[in-house]
């Protein structure tokens, strides 16, 4: 039974996989509290690292506020970490084609909100998958992550996408978003650098968990100049933990 609803879901994949690029072995662990990959001997931090330590002011106390405003945060922010990963997990196993039967039988939230995902932003958008859940790095600026997806559309655009869970509906002007794309440009910059590509595109694919479906991209003039910023909050990061060494 297991052997058919393999068969049947290989045959419902609208994509292919594509091994072009070969991605390194990482170690991640904590350093001094935060995140940390060995690249070749060379410890980096990681991408969620630099963007937690360079978050604005404004966007520290608009956290700290809804924290206070909300007795069951962290309670919140535990289940919608849970809920993501498993998301992130079942959308990882399908673009790769490795799901097993009992992910395929399996029925909960996130499964849910990775088929809303996957039937919106995927199906019919993707032509080839070419890495998910892969490390990246940038040995010229020093930083390290773990992108969602590499993929290429049927207009032949060459994008790394991100999923997101979120509790409610977002707007492209939130900083939320603008961080998300931040996350995507560093991808972006790590994957040209180590691997030749010219990537100048990124999308981010993102439901709620009442099934509320939304699709971010970034590219063009907006992607360069975004990038540049991006760059410049890793140079932030380093600043920082210099003068505090």
């Amino acid at each position: 039974m297991e052997i058919l609803l393999k068969i049947i879901f290989l045959q419902t994949m609208k994509w292919n996989i594509n091994n072009q690029f070969s991605y390194p072995k990482s170690t991640r662990s904590l350093y001094n509290g935060s995140r940390h990959y060995m690249i070749n001997g060379e410890r980096l931090p990681s991408v969620t690292n630099i963007l937690q330590l360079t978050k604005s002011s404004e966007d520290k106390k608009a956290l700290e506020k809804w924290k206070k405003d909300n007795k069951d945060s962290e309670m919140i922010l535990r289940e919608s970490s849970s809920r993501g990963t498993l998301m992130h997990s079942y959308l990882s196993e399908t673009l790769m084609g490795r799901m097993n039967g009992e992910l395929i039988d399996e029925v909960n939230l996130p499964k849910k909100m990775a088929e809303t995902i996957i039937s919106n932003g995927l199906n019919d958008y993707v032509k080839e998958v070419y890495a998910s859940e892969e490390c990246v790095y940038s040995l010229k600026y020093k930083y390290a992550g773990t992108m969602d997806a590499l993929i290429s559309t049927h207009k032949d655009k060459l994008q790394i996408c991100d999923f997101k869970q979120k509790n409610s509906p977002a707007k492209r002007e939130y900083n939320s978003i603008r961080d998300y794309f931040t996350q995507i440009l560093l991808y972006a910059t790590a994957h040209n650098e180590i691997h030749g590509t010219n990537i100048q595109s990124g999308i981010i694919l993102m439901c709620t968990p009442n099934l509320i479906f939304q699709k971010f991209e970034i590219e063009g003039q907006e992607f360069v100049d975004l990038q540049k910023e991006a760059l410049k909050r890793v140079e932030k990061y380093h600043k920082i933990i210099n003068q505090n060494i």
